[in-house]
């Protein structure tokens, strides 16, 4: 079993930053990919962001590319999320994943853990 506990959410003005940390408690010896999502409301969940297990190779959604980056710590179990220049099209409930796989990918069907979101509201 992992539990996965998302934080850093919050209020942001358009143009802003934020820090997204997903920490891993548990079974955190065996190979996960990690992965982010996003759900505003009314849309479907979307993949943001994910770091694999193995070579920590990493993939962007083509909507956060150049202003996202992720960041996996090993040695502390948290991985995180970066996000630049934030639009209120980025709006929505953030959620962090864990995937019994190697290489990552952004379809949430790869995922067996789940934490419980973080909220994150960009607005003026």
């Amino acid at each position: 079993q992992l539990q996965l506990v998302e934080s850093g959410g919050g209020l942001v003005q358009p143009g802003g930053s934020l820090r997204l940390s997903c920490a891993a408690s548990g079974d955190t010896q065996g190979h996960y990919a990690i992965g982010w999502f996003r759900q505003a409301p009314g849309k479907e969940r979307e993949g943001v962001s994910c770091v694999s297990s193995g070579d920590d190779s990493r993939f962007y959604g083509d909507s956060v590319k150049g202003r996202f980056t992720i960041s996996r710590d090993k040695s502390k179990n948290i991985v995180y999320l970066q996000m630049n220049s934030l639009r209120p099209e980025d709006t929505a409930v953030y959620y962090c994943a864990a995937g019994f796989r190697e290489l990552c990918l952004l379809y949430a069907s790869t995922y067996h853990y789940w934490g419980q979101g973080t909220p994150v509201t960009v607005s003026s």
